[in-house]
């Protein structure tokens, strides 16, 4: 599982999980072009990847904007050249809300931050994916995607439907040797859940469902996303890695 020689391109690499995805990359050998919001959070994750001996890029993007992304892109192209491996991360939901209660424009909102900017980067990334008949492309989802969420609809549609959206991709361009595949973690230990961890009373009741009663770590997300952009999963496509301690298995 190493990516030597090959360009990673990852968005949401400010914190978290993109953060832990790029650090891991590099790890294996891969330069790094890094997109999030965060122009400084960006310079750190960049000097994570900086201090394996790989390169980084900074490329301080709003995935929601398709101009802006394809402007990332092709800074991405002209600084480290095509990637090879891309990971659409960046995502979250900021509130919950029953859907009888809920602003459109909420729901409009959380679409648009966990779809459309995966479509966005796929729109982008791909000509030059299909020009080289290469190329990882993974989807990051969540297991809210997999099952009913209640109070959190919009979340939970937005990450089935990047599910849907993978294997369709996965299908149109199979042809072309490119693979795609969706990643999708349980409940990790991130400054986005930080709200189930306010109480005891609260982080009990989160774990409650989930077998192996923990949270998961950013390393334990990262190193599935290194087996689905490294050559260990060359004959993976159109698949649901789930990465969540057992909580889908539960009746």
């Amino acid at each position: 599982m190493n990516l030597d020689g090959r360009i990673a391109l990852v968005t949401g690499a400010s914190r978290g999980i993109g953060r832990a995805i790029a650090e891991t990359y590099a790890d294996a050998g891969a330069d790094v072009a890094l997109l999030a919001r965060d122009a400084d959070a960006l310079a750190e994750t960049a000097a994570i990847v900086e201090a394996t001996g790989q390169r980084a890029l900074v490329l301080p993007c709003d995935v929601t904007d398709a101009a802006a992304v394809q402007a990332a892109v092709a800074g991405a192209v002209e600084g480290l050249g095509p990637p090879d491996v891309v990971v659409n991360n960046a995502g979250g939901n900021s509130f919950s809300m029953p859907l009888s209660g809920m602003r459109f424009s909420g729901w409009e909102k959380t679409l648009r931050l966990n779809l459309d900017s995966v479509v966005h980067v796929c729109q982008a990334v791909l000509p030059h994916m299909l020009e080289r008949r290469t190329g990882s492309i993974i989807n990051v989802s969540s297991v809210a995607g997999l099952q009913g969420a209640p109070l959190m609809s919009h979340y939970g549609a937005a990450k089935a439907a990047v599910i849907s959206l993978t294997q369709s991709l996965a299908l149109e361009t199979a042809w072309a040797g490119i693979r795609v595949n969706a990643l999708v973690p349980g409940w990790v230990e991130t400054d986005l859940t930080d709200f189930l961890r306010v109480s005891d009373e609260t982080e009990q009741g989160a774990l409650a469902r989930v077998p192996m009663a923990r949270w998961g770590q950013v390393s334990e997300i990262a190193q599935p996303a290194l087996f689905l952009a490294s050559d260990a999963s060359s004959f993976m496509t159109g698949q649901v890695l789930v990465v969540d301690g057992g909580l889908s298995a539960m009746p």
